[in-house]
C-alpha cells in the first residue's frame, strides 16, 4: 500500500487522516492495512513502539464499526493507563467525522463508578487495562459477548506485568467468532503461546528482524565504577545541552532518588513511577510531551505509553537484565525519521553484556570516555562565547542600562574583560569536584580472573565488585595477596563471580535428607533473611544476586549471609541494618520478564519443596 487514498477506508476516516497530515503509510501500516481491511483475518504483528501501530489497527477497526449499534463491538487491551489514554485520544482524532462512534477508556487509578456510568450509556469501542476490564466484566458493567474485533497492544509487556490470568479471563468472556489482532514489540515464547492458543491461523507480519535495533539509533556506553554512576550521568547531561530524553532506572525508589539528586544539581528532571497519583502522572507526562520538561527519570513500566517522536537520547542508568527490554528502551528515540542516541552507563563486569547487546541489535556500541569536569567547563565556555557573539543585538537600545554597564567595566582593558568572562563562565558550568576528574574504567579491565590476581594492588581493583560472603560467620579476607600460587581449585573458597563454577549452583540434589539439611547453619544474629520470587528456574546465581543488590543500592559494603537458591525463589541473609533498604529497592523491580516480590522470609520451614543445596566453601588446612 503506497497511499491511504487507495486503501479502501471510509471517506470519513480519509478526511480525518488528511487533517492529521498523514500522507504515506508507515511500514507497519503498509503491511497490515491490506490484511485487516480485506476480510476476516487474525493477525500477529511484530513492530517496535513508535512505528504507527495505533493507526495500523485503529483505521480498520473504525472502518468496520456499525455506528447505529451502541453495543461494544471492539475491545483494545494495553498494559498501562498512559497508553490507554493515548490510544483513546488517537482513535478520537481518527473518528473526528464519525459523530455516532463512542470510545471509552477504562483504567485503574480513576473512579470506577464514573467509568461504569460511561459504559452504561453505550460505547462501540472500549480501550482498557486488563485489571480494570476484568473488574468491569465481573460487575456486569462491561458486556463483551458481541465483540467482533479484539486488539492486544504491547502484548509482551502485559505478560511481563503479570496479566496472563486476566487475559485468559477476558478471552473466555468473548465470543469465539471474532478477529484478534496482536501487536507486540517482541515475541517471547509466552506471547507466541497466547497467539497459538487463542488465535486461528493468524497471519504474521514482522517489521525487521526480531529484537533488531533501529538504524536511526546510535549506541554508546561509558564504563565507570558503580559508585561513580551518578557523576557520569551528570557529566553526560552537561555535555548534551539540547538533551531531551528518558533516563531509565530499575526501581521506583531509584527514579525518585536520581531525579532529586539531579534537581539539587540544577537539572530540570522529574521522576515518573507508580507512586505518583493520576493527577501527578498526567502533569509530568503532559509537560514532557510538550517539551516543557526535558529530562524524565522513569521505570520501564511507567514509561509505557510515552509516545514522543523528538527524543534525542535514552540513557540506561543501569542496564536491564533482559536484552529485549534494552531494545524497547532504545526504540523510544530515533523515531519518525529522526536520529537518536542510546547511552548506557556500565561497570567493569558488564563487558560481556555489551557484546551480547551488540549481537542483539546488530550494531557496534561505541565506547566513550566520561569527560572530566574541566573539559565540561571548557566546552561550555566555548559554547556560551559563540552564543554571545552570534546573538542578534542590532537595532536594540537599552538606554541608561548601557551607560551603567559601561561604568562597571571602566578601568578594565580587553584582556581583563575576556579573562573575567572566561573564569565566570567556567566556574558556573563546573558542577562537580575536579579533584576526581577521571572516573573512567577501560573496557576489559576488572574481569574475574584479573581481579583475583595477587600481583595486582588494591588500588587497581574494581571496587564495584560485590564483597562475596556466603555464610554469616564469614568475613572479608585479605589473605588472597599472601598466596604465591593459585593452587588446586579444590583448595580455594568458592567465589560467586567464577563462571566456570556456576554448574554447582544448578545441581538438583533432591536426594539429600531433611535431617542432613538441617545441619546447615542459618544466618546468624545481625542478619535478616529475605525471600525473593526468583530462583534457579530464572537463571539466578549467587554472584548475580549480590551484584544486583550492589547496583541498586549503590553500595558494595553490604554484608551478606547465607544464600539458598530454590527452584522458584531465593533466600539471602542481609545485614539487618540494611535489610529494609534492600527490600524497598528490590520490591517491584523488573528482572527479565519477572517482577520481583521481596519480603522477610518466614522461619517455619526453611527447607521446603524445591530446595537446592548451596555448596559449602572449603579451605585446605595448612
Amino acid at each position: 500500500m503506497t497511499s491511504f487514498e487507495n486503501s479502501g477506508l471510509n471517506p470519513e476516516i480519509l478526511k480525518a487522516i488528511a487533517d492529521l497530515g498523514f500522507t504515506i503509510p508507515t511500514p507497519v501500516q503498509a503491511q497490515t492495512l491490506p490484511i485487516l481491511l480485506s476480510g476476516d483475518e487474525d493477525l500477529v504483528a511484530l513492530a517496535q513502539t513508535g512505528t504507527g501501530k495505533t493507526a495500523a489497527f485503529g483505521f480498520p477497526m473504525l472502518n468496520r464499526i456499525n455506528q447505529k449499534n451502541k453495543e461494544t463491538q471492539a475491545l483494545i487491551l494495553c498494559p498501562t493507563r498512559e497508553l490507554c489514554l493515548q490510544i483513546t485520544n488517537d482513535l478520537t482524532a481518527y473518528a473526528k467525522y464519525m459523530p455516532q462512534v463512542y470510545i471509552t477508556a477504562i483504567y485503574g487509578g480513576a473512579p470506577i463508578g464514573v467509568q461504569a456510568r460511561q459504559l452504561s450509556k453505550g460505547t462501540q469501542i472500549v480501550v482498557g487495562t486488563p485489571g480494570r476490564v476484568v473488574d468491569m466484566i465481573s460487575r456486569g458493567a462491561l458486556i463483551i459477548d458481541k465483540v467482533n474485533c479484539f486488539v492486544l497492544d504491547e502484548a509482551d509487556e502485559m505478560l511481563n506485568m503479570g496479566f496472563k490470568d486476566d487475559l485468559e479471563t477476558i478471552f473466555e468472556s468473548m465470543p469465539a467468532e471474532k478477529n484478534t489482532w496482536l501487536f507486540s514489540a517482541t515475541m517471547p515464547p509466552r506471547v507466541d503461546g497466547i497467539a497459538r492458543r487463542f488465535m486461528k491461523e493468524a497471519k504474521r507480519v514482522s517489521l525487521g528482524k526480531r529484537n533488531e535495533g533501529a538504524s536511526t539509533i546510535t549506541h554508546e556506553y561509558y564504563m565507570v565504577h558503580a559508585k561513580d554512576r551518578f557523576e557520569a550521568l551528570s557529566r553526560i547531561l552537561d555535555l548534551n545541552a539540547g538533551f531531551y530524553g528518558v533516563i531509565f532506572c530499575r526501581t521506583r525508589i531509584e527514579t525518585t532518588e536520581i531525579a532529586q539528586k539531579l534537581a539539587r544539581r540544577g537539572y530540570p528532571a522529574q521522576a515518573l513511577n507508580g507512586d505518583l497519583s493520576q493527577g501527578q502522572r498526567d502533569k509530568v507526562m503532559g509537560d514532557f510531551r510538550s517539551g516543557a520538561l526535558r529530562m524524565l527519570v522513569a521505570t520501564d513500566v511507567a514509561a509505557r505509553g510515552l509516545d514522543v517522536d523528538d527524543l534525542t537520547h535514552v540513557i540506561n542508568y543501569i542496564l536491564p537484565d533482559d536484552l529485549e527490554v534494552y531494545v524497547h528502551r532504545s526504540g523510544r528515540t530515533g523515531r519518525a525519521g529522526k536520529t537518536g542516541t542510546c547511552v548506557s552507563i556500565v561497570h567493569s563486569r558488564e563487558s560481556a553484556k555489551i557484546r551480547d547487546l551488540e549481537r542483539t541489535v546488530g550494531k557496534p556500541f561505541e565506547h566513550k570516555k566520561v569527560p572530566s569536569a574541566s573539559e565540561i567547563g571548557q566546552f561550555h565556555v566555548i559554547k556560551e562565547t559563540k552564543d554571545l557573539l552570534e546573538a542578534d543585538t542590532k537595532k536594540k537600545s537599552l538606554g541608561k542600562l548601557s551607560a551603567d554597564v559601561y561604568m562597571l567595566f571602566e578601568g578594565l582593558d580587553r584582556e581583563q574583560i575576556i579573562e573575567q568572562w572566561l573564569m565566570w563562565s567556567y566556574m558556573k558550568n563546573v558542577k562537580s569536584d575536579t579533584s576526581n576528574d577521571d572516573i573512567n574504567i577501560e573496557p576489559g579491565r576488572g574481569g574475574a580472573r584479573k581481579e583475583w590476581d595477587s600481583n595486582r594492588s588494591n588500588r587497581d581493583r574494581d571496587t564495584s565488585r560485590p564483597r562475596v560472603q556466603y555464610g554469616a560467620e564469614r568475613t572479608r579476607s585479605n589473605d588472597r595477596g599472601d598466596r604465591n600460587d593459585r593452587g588446586d581449585r579444590n583448595d580455594r573458597p568458592i567465589r560467586g563471580a567464577r563462571t566456570e563454577r556456576n554448574d554447582r549452583f544448578e545441581r538438583n540434589d533432591r536426594s539429600e535428607s531433611r535431617s542432613e539439611r538441617s545441619g546447615r547453619p542459618e544466618s546468624s544474629a545481625g542478619f535478616t533473611d529475605i525471600e525473593i520470587n526468583i530462583g534457579s528456574t530464572h537463571n539466578m546465581k549467587p554472584n548475580k544476586l549480590m551484584g544486583i543488590i550492589n547496583d541498586i543500592t549503590g553500595d558494595t559494603s553490604i554484608q551478606f549471609g547465607r544464600i539458598d537458591i530454590y527452584g522458584d525463589k531465593t533466600s539471602i541473609g542481609i545485614d539487618s541494618k540494611r535489610a529494609k533498604e534492600v527490600i524497598q529497592a528490590m520490591d517491584g523491580m523488573q528482572f527479565g520478564s519477572k517482577r520481583l516480590k521481596v519480603n522477610v522470609k518466614e522461619k517455619s520451614d526453611p527447607f521446603g519443596e524445591g530446595y537446592r543445596p548451596f555448596p559449602k566453601a572449603t579451605r585446605k588446612k595448612k
